[in-house]
C-alpha cells in the first residue's frame, strides 16, 4: 500500500482552507482524510485543521490489525462525529469563528477492502480493472438539482451556486454522514479531492490521468494539480491518493 497527497493555495485565494493528512497502518492499510474548511479565512483554516487532526488522532489511537469490518465503520464514523463536536464547541467559544465548518472524506484501504465516509462535498474516487466511478455523492445544492432532473452534472460544475454545501462538519451540534464499503483489489487506485479540481475535470479526463500516473500517485496529485491551476485555480486544491500495490 502507498499513499501520498498535494495540496495548493490556487491562483486567486490568499490562503489555503484545505487541510489533508494521510499515513500508513502497521501491518498493512493506508488512510486518508481531505478538508475543505469554509466560513472567512480564519474560520475555515480552523475547522479543516480540527477536523484532520481529530480524525487523525481517533484513527491512530483506533486502529487495530484484523478489526472487523463492522468496527472499522464505526471508528470512521465516529472520528467525523468527534471532529464535527470540536469544531461546533470551538465555535461557540470564539465570536470570530461562529459558522465555520468544513467538508471531510474520510477513505481507509485495508485487507481488500476500501472503506469510505463523507460529509459535504469533497469526493473520492475508485479506479479498477472496470474503469473509474465515483464513489461520493455530493451533498450540495446542485447535486439536489442534478438528482431531481434539473441541471445535468455538466451544469452543475458550471452553475452559480455550485458553492452552496447541504451538509457540512461544525456548524451544527450533529451530523449526518454517509458511510460505504467497496472491494479495493491489487492495482487499484483511491483518489480523493476537494473541489478545487473537480470543479474542472470530469471522470474521464481524470481516468487518463490516473492511466497516465498509475505507479506513482504523488506525480498524479501534483499533475492534477497542475491542470487545475491552468483552467484558472480558483479555489484551493487537494489530492489524496492511495496505489494498493
Amino acid at each position: 500500500m502507498r499513499v501520498d497527497f498535494a495540496t495548493d493555495t490556487g491562483a486567486v485565494r490568499s490562503s489555503n482552507q484545505d487541510a489533508c493528512k494521510c499515513g500508513l497502518f502497521p501491518g498493512g492499510g493506508a488512510w486518508t482524510v481531505v478538508c475543505d474548511g469554509m466560513g472567512g479565512a480564519n474560520g475555515g483554516n480552523v475547522a479543516s485543521a480540527i477536523a484532520v487532526e481529530s480524525i487523525e488522532e481517533l484513527l491512530r489511537s483506533g486502529y487495530r490489525e484484523n478489526m472487523s469490518p463492522g468496527n472499522i465503520k464505526s471508528m470512521i464514523i465516529n472520528a467525523i462525529y468527534r471532529a464535527n463536536g470540536a469544531i461546533y464547541e470551538r465555535a461557540l467559544k470564539a465570536r470570530e469563528l461562529q459558522g465555520m465548518g468544513t467538508t471531510a472524506v474520510v477513505m481507509l484501504a485495508v485487507a481488500g477492502r476500501l472503506h469510505v465516509a463523507h460529509v459535504g462535498d469533497s469526493r473520492a474516487y475508485l479506479k479498477n480493472s472496470g474503469g473509474i466511478r465515483q464513489l461520493t455523492m455530493d451533498h450540495s445544492y446542485v447535486q439536489d438539482l442534478v438528482n431531481f432532473g434539473q441541471i445535468t452534472k455538466e451544469e452543475a460544475r458550471t452553475h452559480p451556486r455550485r458553492n452552496i454545501i447541504t451538509r457540512v462538519l461544525g456548524v451544527h451540534e450533529g451530523v449526518k454522514v454517509d458511510y460505504a464499503v467497496w472491494d479495493f483489489a491489487a492495482g487499484d487506485i483511491a483518489l480523493a479531492c476537494t473541489d478545487g479540481l473537480t470543479n474542472y475535470m470530469d471522470e474521464d479526463l481524470l481516468e487518463e490521468y490516473i492511466n497516465r500516473h498509475s505507479g506513482d500517485g504523488g506525480a498524479l496529485a501534483k499533475e492534477l494539480i497542475k491542470f487545475a491551476l491552468k483552467c484558472g485555480g480558483s479555489d484551493n486544491i487537494t489530492i489524496a491518493v492511495v496505489n494498493n500495490i
